[in-house]
C-alpha cells in the first residue's frame, strides 16, 4: 500500500497520531511508568538503535554466505502502531518492530533491505524466498509453525475494543459477539479465530456475528467510528494505543496472549543467530529501552524462543 493511501486512510479517522505515533497507555491498564506519558500525537524520538554493538559470538551462528554478504531482505508490515506505522513524512517506517528488527541486525553486523509488504502477503513471500525475513507482529500459532519458523521478542495477543456506547464491557466468550459485526485485520489471528468459532452462535440457538475483514487497519477503526462494525479485534498492544488518540472509543479487555516473533521460512538457517540477538539486547538492556519507548513493557518476554507452541 501506498504511503498516499496510507495518509488518507488515517484522516479519516481525524487522528494525526496514526501516522505520527506514540504508544501511551491510559493509567489504568496496569502499572504507571514513564514509558505512558509521551503526549498524544507524538512520535518518541529516542534513539535506542545507534549504540548497539555487534556481538561476535551471536553474528557467527549466521550462515558464513550471509557474514559474507552483510545484508538481508526484510518485509515489515506497517499500519497499526505502536508496532510499525509511517511517520509523519509519509514513507518512513517506525515503531517498536523497527527498531527491534534494527537493532538485531546491528548485533549481527548486518543491513537490513526493507520493503513494506501487506500483512497477509509476508508469509507466502517468506516460503517463497522473496525476503529472508519479516515483521508484522506475527503470532506464533501451532498452525502458523508448520510452514513458519520464529524467533520471539515480545508478548501481544488478541483483545477488543468498541464505541463508548457500546453494552459491551467485556469479552470473555466469542458468543458474546452473536448477532454483532466484528472489525478485524484481513489474513490475521484474530480472523481465523473468529472464523473458526463462527458456527458457536449457531449452537448456542443465537443469530451469528458478521466478521468484516479489512487490508489496512486504518480501515479497521474507520468501520468502527462509522457504525459498520460493533466492536474491533485486534493486538493488544494496538488497541490500548488507539483508544487513547480516538475519542469515543474505549478498550474492553485482553481476550488471548500470544508470543510474537520475527519470521522465518521453514527451516531457515538464520533463527539461532536471531534467537541470540535477541537475548543479547535482553542482556546489554536495549530491550527494555525499546519496549519503554514504545509503552509496551508488560509485552517483555523472559527470553527468545524458536518457535515455541502456542499458548493456550
Amino acid at each position: 500500500m501506498s504511503p498516499s493511501r496510507h495518509t488518507a486512510l488515517f484522516a479519516l479517522v481525524t487522528v494525526a497520531a496514526l501516522t505520527l505515533t506514540a504508544c501511551a497507555e491510559p493509567a489504568d491498564t496496569a502499572g504507571g511508568g514513564s514509558d505512558r506519558v509521551a503526549a498524544k500525537g507524538k512520535t518518541p524520538t529516542t534513539d535506542v538503535v545507534s549504540k548497539v554493538r555487534k556481538d561476535e559470538a551471536a553474528a557467527k551462528l549466521l550462515p558464513a554466505g550471509v557474514r559474507e554478504a552483510g545484508t538481508l531482505r526484510i518485509a515489515s508490515s506497517v499500519g497499526t502502531p505502536p508496532g510499525a506505522f509511517y511517520e509523519e513524512d509519509g514513507s518512513t517506517a517506525a515503531g517498536a518492530d523497527i527498531d527491534f528488527a534494527d537493532a538485531a541486525a546491528r548485533v549481527l553486523g548486518l543491513k537490513l533491505k526493507r520493503e513494506v509488504a501487506s500483512f497477509e502477503a509476508i508469509l507466502p513471500a517468506l516460503g517463497s524466498g522473496k525476503y529472508d525475513l519479516g515483521t508484522g507482529n506475527f503470532g506464533v500459532t501451532d498452525e502458523r509453525r508448520r510452514t513458519i519458523d520464529f524467533v520471539t521478542y515480545i508478548n501481544d495477543g488478541q483483545g477488543f475494543a468498541v464505541r463508548e456506547d457500546s453494552e459491551l464491557k467485556k469479552v470473555t466468550d466469542l458468543t458474546q459477539l452473536c448477532g454483532l459485526t466484528v472489525g478485524t485485520g484481513a489474513g490475521t489471528t484474530f480472523e481465523v479465530t473468529l472464523q473458526e468459532n463462527l458456527p458457536r452462535c449457531a449452537e448456542a440457538g443465537k443469530k451469528p456475528y458478521q466478521v468484516k475483514t479489512y487490508a489496512d487497519q486504518a480501515a479497521v477503526w474507520i468501520s468502527l467510528q462509522q457504525n459498520r462494525s460493533d466492536v474491533v479485534m485486534s493486538t493488544i498492544n494496538g488497541l490500548r494505543y488507539a483508544v487513547t488518540q480516538q475519542e469515543g472509543l474505549r478498550f474492553l479487555n485482553e481476550f488471548k496472549r500470544l508470543d510474537v516473533g520475527f519470521a522465518f521460512k521453514k527451516g531457515s538457517p538464520l533463527t539461532p543467530a536471531f534467537q541470540a540477538a535477541v537475548n543479547r539486547l535482553k542482556e546489554d538492556g536495549t530491550y527494555d529501552r525499546i519496549l519503554k519507548k514504545w509503552g509496551t513493557t508488560e509485552s517483555a518476554i523472559e527470553t527468545s524462543e524458536i518457535s515455541p507452541p502456542e499458548l493456550k
